[in-house]
């Protein structure tokens, strides 16, 4: 859709019968299309259903294809691109569905590929588009896009799963709204400042009107409890600084397609250009696309030996070289077949890795949403490299004959300014963070909750928790040697024996001293009714300070040490070792109470801080692998290292028909071989039902919907297996596939 009316734009005024200033919005339309689209599919996707936004895109590209194959006036030439542009969103979405989808081990080459077809596309329907507008009327052009649109239409839902993460709640209309007005502004003032002037009012004022609805959408994205772009989350650093270097790869990216072309097909008499016709230049940038395809799984592999962020600026840094490559060496056909191949290598690179650092940073409820804001992010930096380029090269031309045409000088500034983008995004790529660190177990507050008596003369037993106020108010009393009276407690609640606590007045003043006992247990007496501070310390732990407050009654009190030790590990696959990001670690003490829970970070490390020494179960889990759980031995000081193995899980799925027509919302229940129920669901509109994460054994599956059938299978080890259930009526013989 990109490239689609690229060999028809010097001949739309004439088919259109319009001005050429007007047909210009063939091209413009797709683009605002996008604009708006774009976030709000990605976060419906994430709310009701990714596979069903997935469907209602590829229908506005049918929609939009024939409005356009059926148009001789600019008006539904307009509507019918600004449909393809609302089509945008299947990048997005499909990225949402593989990381749902697909097992970890595959998931990175097929998001990057997935990434890498935004170039792909432009770069092969190019050469397409020139042979259909060379060889058939123009109509045809765009049924041919209608055509492409109706079998992704069919195979879609007969292939592509539908994702079960969805995150629910309402949608957020006034935001979709407003940012649709801020994108909307901006993105026009910047395709079409050229033509209006950039110092015109209208170009002016929607730049003000971009800054200022932006800034009251932001504003209320941020007080809405469900927003359609979450800004604290697209404000981590890691999302935000992708983000930005997005905008410099698209600027990159686009330069190529704006010079190289015109180059080519420029007439020879001007000293530089090649003569060549539209067909001749879409093939000479075709092999681009390829070398696109073919970086893909290279890009993936990087990522998963160097980190996604090595990836991003390795790519950035081979656009560079390219652009600097072109500056040299453009005066022969082959020369700008090998530039397009390593600029379109670099892009690969840095399409390939987007997704990977976006995904890791944002939960899966969010992936939809969070990539259609990086793929909007390089739609930007596309609409700024037009612009800037239109200008550079409509001030720099030269006469050829009478007519101006932009000089070879033009062209090589353009190029600079590709290769400096390119540098720009690899300079901002290097902020991107290589770990997020984990967050803590907890954090021990300066002042613990206060043990005052109550009113009846009851002592409050209180005990030190993260982050909790101390309590005020004090009570008085008319007698002294009030006692305080509680027990020493480790993280794990386990007894701390031999821990100093000492009781101070508030000024400072030593009062009162103890030793706690095996039990942990400890007693101290305050002078009379007043506030005091109690610290304890223990070797091998964070020593603690509380406030206190004394009544007229005992008080009791429990003193809550963390450790000073740490466990600090790596989680990877056990097929091919690749890192396991965003995994949920959870660490449990002797009984079984949850001591710490944290994530893994993009490298699969994780921290946790503050422990106690002794053995803790340690508990991963991570979609596509099996949970796994093992003992460690927390050291008396310092980190204690692990390296886990996930085991990736296998997967049952099939459909569910009823006299050979799938049944929705049929009950499909799994059962293993103990008879325990491992998990329920129902079929969706398709009949399809699945069942994720599963060990090897014998299971029952058991369907209803009609009479309830049962049937038995064997789950043989990782990957997907297959098991369509035909229901039947009573008398009839049910069968599994």
């Amino acid at each position: 859709m990109q490239t689609l009316v690229i060999p028809i734009v010097p001949e739309l005024p004439r088919l259109l019968s319009a001005p050429a200033s007007d047909t210009a919005w063939a091209v413009t339309a797709t683009l605002l299309g996008a604009a708006v689209a774009t976030p709000m599919t990605g976060r419906l996707g994430d709310m009701y259903c990714k596979r069903r936004l997935l469907l209602i895109s590829l229908v506005m590209l049918v929609a939009g294809s024939v409005t356009a194959a059926l148009s001789d006036s600019l008006a539904p030439m307009i509507a019918g691109r600004a449909l393809q542009g609302l089509a945008s969103g299947v990048i997005p979405l499909g990225i949402s569905i593989m990381r749902d989808e697909l097992p970890a081990e595959r998931l990175g080459s097929a998001t990057a590929l997935m990434s890498a077809s935004l170039g792909v596309g432009g770069a092969l329907g190019l050469p397409a588009a020139a042979l259909i507008a060379d060889n058939f009327d123009w109509h045809a052009l765009f049924w041919a896009s209608a055509g492409l649109g109706v079998v992704a239409l069919a195979l879609v839902p007969a292939i592509v799963p539908e994702s079960t993460v969805r995150t629910g709640g309402r949608f957020d209309l006034v935001g979709g709204i407003g940012m649709a007005v801020g994108l909307v502004s901006l993105l026009l003032a910047i395709s079409k400042g050229g033509d209006w002037g950039w110092s015109s009012g209208t170009t002016l004022g929607l730049f003000a009107a971009a800054v200022v609805v932006l800034l009251v959408w932001g504003r209320w994205e941020l007080r809405v409890g469900e927003p359609l772009v979450d800004l604290r989350t697209t404000a981590r650093r890691q999302v935000l600084v992708t983000n930005l270097a997005s905008i410099a790869v698209g600027f990159a990216m686009f330069a190529m397609s704006l010079v190289i072309p015109q180059l080519l097909q420029l007439p020879e008499a001007t000293g530089y250009g090649l003569g060549k016709s539209l067909l001749v230049a879409g093939l000479t940038m075709a092999p681009s696309g390829l070398v696109m395809m073919a970086t893909a799984p290279v890009s993936a592999a990087l990522s998963k030996a160097k980190g996604p962020k090595i990836t991003l600026m390795t790519g950035a840094f081979i656009v560079a070289a390219g652009y600097g490559l072109n500056i040299a060496l453009m005066s022969e056909l082959w020369h700008f077949v090998l530039v397009t191949c390593v600029i379109g290598a670099g892009i690969g690179f840095t399409y390939g890795s987007m997704p990977a650092l976006i995904m890791s940073a944002v939960p899966a409820s969010e992936t939809g949403a969070a990539n259609s804001l990086n793929t909007l992010m390089r739609s930007i930096g596309t609409s700024t490299a037009s612009a800037v380029a239109g200008v550079i090269l409509a001030r720099m031309t030269t006469d050829f004959g009478r007519t101006p045409l932009p000089s070879q000088d033009g062209f090589k500034v353009v190029l600079a300014v590709g290769a400096g983008a390119a540098l720009l995004a690899f300079a901002v790529a290097s902020f991107i963070p290589r770990q997020r660190a984990a967050a803590p177990v907890a954090e021990v507050a300066a002042e613990a909750p206060v043990a005052k008596a109550s009113a009846g003369g009851e002592p409050v037993v209180g005990a030190p928790a993260a982050g909790a106020p101390a309590e005020a108010g004090v009570a008085t009393a008319e007698r002294a040697g009030i006692a305080v009276r509680g027990r020493v407690l480790g993280a794990d609640r386990a007894a701390v024996g031999g821990a100093a606590v000492t009781l101070i007045s508030l000024g400072g003043q030593q009062i009162g001293r103890s030793v706690s006992r095996s039990d942990g247990s400890y007693g101290v007496d305050a002078p009379g009714a007043g506030s005091y501070v109690l610290i304890a310390a223990s070797e091998g732990y964070q020593p603690q300070a509380s406030t206190i407050v004394v009544a007229g009654e005992p008080v009791a009190y429990d003193v809550l040490l963390s450790g000073t030790s740490g466990l600090a590990g790596v989680v990877r696959s056990a097929e091919g070792g690749t890192p396991v990001a965003g995994a949920v670690v959870i660490m449990t003490d002797v009984r079984g109470e949850v001591l710490a829970t944290t994530r893994t970070d993009v490298l699969g490390e994780f921290t946790v801080t503050d422990l106690v020494p002794g053995p803790v179960t340690l508990a991963v889990s991570s979609p596509k692998h099996r949970p796994l759980a093992q003992v460690v031995e927390i050291g008396g000081a310092g980190t204690t290292r692990v390296e886990l193995e996930l085991r990736p899980g296998a997967q049952v799925r099939g459909t569910v028909r009823g006299g050979g027509v799938p049944l929705s919302d049929a009950r499909v229940t799994l059962v293993d071989a103990a008879g325990n129920v491992v998990a329920t669901t129902r079929t969706g509109l398709d009949g399809a039902y699945a069942f994720p994460d599963l060990d090897t054994g014998a299971y029952t599956v058991i369907a209803t919907g009609y009479p309830p059938r049962t049937a038995p299978l064997t789950v043989p080890g990782t990957g997907v297996d297959d098991h369509d259930i035909e229901l039947a009526h009573a008398g009839e013989q049910d069968t599994v596939g």
